[in-house]
């Protein structure tokens, strides 16, 4: 019974992790303001995909986390793969049909910003499992907050800056003022949302602890 359900668990918080990853992939496209600076909507989900990928690493190991970033990454690839074949085919053209050049201008996100995604998720999850670990074995069965909130700390910043270093930096489409403030811009939100939901890893650990031990 115990193996049966943490089984179940691990299918849950993959889908969880998979689908928080692929759609802030998908809605990266829209641009919002924080006061003067600009920042992606695709910002708000990672939050919830570090969070997960730390049940994860408390409940099933690295090898579980690892596993699981390779498969994500797979599946972020095979959409993107899927987008650029809908993108090629023809729209039919009619009153309150959607347009090629309004689902373009959604979907079709050019292939840095694509590979940046994909690099920066990688590199992010290998930073994020390692010091979780690494400070698990520190602390033991204490201070859960720390291991989860201070590797995502971390990893979400070398995120952030990696996605805009590959996608705009490196392209030319930002100068160095505007990728320094983008970039911590966009982090201090995803700080802030790590912050905020720091009590939701209490309370997942809690849910997660009744069920699998619940006879």
């Amino acid at each position: 019974m115990f193996e049966t359900r943490k089984s179940t668990l691990y299918v849950i918080l993959a889908g969880i992790f998979i689908t928080n990853a692929v759609v802030a992939e998908l809605i990266g496209g829209k641009l919002i303001h924080i006061g003067p600076y600009v920042m992606s909507v695709g910002i708000i989900p990672w939050p919830v995909v570090f969070i997960t990928t730390d049940l994860i690493n408390e409940y099933f190991g690295q090898k579980g986390v690892h596993k699981l970033s390779l498969i994500t990454a797979g599946l972020i690839t095979y959409c993107f793969v899927l987008l650029y074949v809908t993108l090629q085919i023809p729209a039919v053209s009619g009153k309150d049909l959607v347009s090629d050049n309004q689902y373009n201008a959604v979907f079709g996100q050019s292939l840095w910003i694509i590979v940046a995604s994909i690099v920066a998720f990688l590199a992010s999850q290998i930073i994020d499992v390692t010091l979780f670990h690494f400070l698990k074995k520190k602390t033991g069965a204490k201070m859960i907050w720390l291991r989860s909130t201070g590797s995502t700390v971390i990893s979400q910043f070398f995120d952030t800056f990696i996605v805009l270093g590959i996608a705009f930096y490196a392209t030319g489409k930002m100068d160095t003022h505007t990728y320094i403030t983008s970039g911590l811009v966009g982090y201090g939100v995803k700080l802030a949302i790590a912050i905020v939901m720091t009590p939701f890893i209490y309370l997942g650990h809690g849910l997660i602890e009744k069920y699998i031990h619940n006879k």
